[in-house]
């Protein structure tokens, strides 16, 4: 018996004893009196419970991941490179789940989780960033903190290492949400973030890749479907993470280096909050990737959370309705991932494949490139 069952035994004992000495009136006054306390001590017993349970039942965590989407096919994919993807993916979202389990932020663990794939050479951010028309790196990026609604994004930088480290210290440590050019650089080399020669970021892969495109522009003639395809493919890339962290907190993290052979400075989604990037601890986190231009008249990822927010709708299904619907709809393609505030996930595209991973509250990780997978 409890401490609440005690009290109210002794009341009741209490009560027998003196109920033999007292008149009519007396007598219920007494009654009322106990059963007061025997509704008050309930109550107290019931919170106490409720906090039990509640501590017993800890709030779910999950982390989301992707690294581009695009006409990503298995026909065009060697066993050798495709294991390559697949390993630096389970690697990313490891790192991120593992903050996540010991009790880390879900601001920690996108970033962490994203200086994997910045670092790596196989993806269109940080290392392996495509080129732009002068030969040379534009990288952007942002962050969003899903509890506060502080953001901060960077564009058109060159010298940091990882930009989406810049892109929280622009919301952390600036009155600004976003940075761009060599006002950018300049704030992150004072925050004390790594920077680096531009010639890190470049890569035989992307030169080529740049080189390919510019002779294309020069064709006269119709390019082959599989030349078609090649260029369609240079519009996308992006990495990006959402997570949700045991506070219940959200966040969202989206890094890229464009488009390749973009030209006068031009600017995707990834780094605009709203269209590439957004978290709210009411809805949803969501990471974007696709062609930029129309995720940015379309809002996407703040239109996501809207359709949750406003019409109740769960985060597959607004996911569904604003990348096959209203992207698709203007000629965009592409896919985000995203996370609800109870841990249950979307990773939608309307491209042949998109580059992502998950591990969930138990621990289970999955890695999938392929859209039938």
């Amino acid at each position: 018996m409890g401490n609440e069952g005690i009290v109210i035994s002794i009341f009741i004992n209490d009560f027998a004893q003196k109920k033999k000495k007292l008149n009519f009136k007396e007598k219920k006054q007494m009654q009322f009196r106990v059963l007061s306390i025997v509704f008050v001590v309930s109550m107290m017993w019931a919170c106490t419970s409720s906090k039990k349970e509640n501590k017993a039942t800890p709030q779910p965590i999950g982390i989301v991941i992707h690294g581009g989407a695009g006409t990503i096919l298995r026909k065009n994919m060697t066993p050798e490179k495709e294991a390559a993807y697949r390993k630096v993916l389970a690697e990313a979202v490891q790192v991120g789940y593992e903050i996540l389990k010991k009790g880390g932020s879900s601001k920690e663990a996108v970033e962490k989780t994203i200086h994997v794939m910045e670092d790596s050479p196989l993806f269109n951010a940080g290392k392996g960033a495509v080129l732009n028309s002068d030969e040379t790196i534009e990288l952007d990026a942002s962050f969003m903190n899903g509890a506060t609604l502080d953001a901060g994004a960077i564009s058109g930088v060159r010298t940091i290492k990882n930009p989406i480290s810049a892109a929280i210290q622009v919301m952390e440590n600036s009155p600004h949400v976003m940075l761009s050019g060599k006002g950018a650089d300049v704030f992150a080399s004072e925050q004390g973030l790594e920077i680096v020669a531009p010639e890190y970021f470049f890569t035989e892969r992307r030169i080529q890749a740049l080189k390919r495109v510019k002779e294309s522009e020069q064709k006269k003639k119709e390019t082959t479907a599989t030349e078609q395809a090649f260029l369609k493919n240079q519009r996308y890339g992006t990495v990006g993470c959402v997570a949700l962290d045991q506070n219940g907190n959200l966040a969202a993290g989206t890094s890229t280096g464009g488009m390749t052979n973009k030209k006068w400075n031009r600017i995707g989604d990834a780094p605009i909050i709203g269209a590439g990037t957004y978290a709210n601890n009411a809805t949803c986190a969501i990471s974007a990737t696709g062609w930029g231009e129309f995720f940015i008249r379309s809002v996407v990822a703040h239109d996501i959370s809207a359709l949750m927010e406003y019409k109740g709708l769960s985060i597959q299904e607004a996911s569904r309705i604003v990348i096959h619907e209203k992207v698709a709809s203007l000629g965009g393609d592409g896919g985000i991932v995203g996370i609800d505030n109870q841990g249950n996930i979307a990773m939608e595209m309307n491209t042949p494949g998109m580059y992502r991973a998950h591990v969930d509250n138990n621990g289970k990780q999955t890695v999938k490139i392929y859209k039938d997978e």
